[in-house]
C-alpha cells in the first residue's frame, strides 16, 4: 500500500473520530462506513489502467498453448501410432 493511501486512511480515521465526538453515534457510524468504503474503492481503482492489453494477454495464452502442445507431443505421437496400427489392422481384414 502506498503512502498516499495510508494518509487517506489516517484522514478517514480522524474524520470518523470527529463524527463520533460531534454527532449522534448511529449517523457517525453510517458516515464512517461510507467514508471507509470510498477510501477502499479509491485504493482498489488506483491501478485501473495498469493492465495488459487484449493483444498481450492473447500472446501470453498462445505461448502457454504452444508450450503445452510441445510438452504433449510424445503422447500424441504414441496415440497416433496406436491408432494407425489399429486402423491398418481393420483395413487388412
Amino acid at each position: 500500500m502506498s503512502k498516499r493511501w495510508v494518509r487517506w486512511l489516517v484522514v478517514w480515521a480522524v474524520v470518523a473520530a470527529l463524527f463520533f465526538l460531534v454527532i449522534y453515534w448511529v449517523l457517525a457510524l453510517f458516515l464512517s462506513i461510507l467514508g471507509l468504503t470510498l477510501v477502499v474503492i479509491g485504493a482498489m481503482s488506483s491501478d485501473w489502467e495498469q493492465h495488459a492489453t487484449f493483444e498481450e494477454r492473447e500472446q501470453m495464452r498462445a505461448r502457454r498453448r504452444k508450450a503445452k502442445f510441445e510438452r504433449n507431443s510424445a503422447a500424441r505421437a504414441r496415440d497416433r501410432a496406436i491408432w494407425e496400427a489399429h486402423h491398418t489392422e481393420d483395413l487388412g481384414d
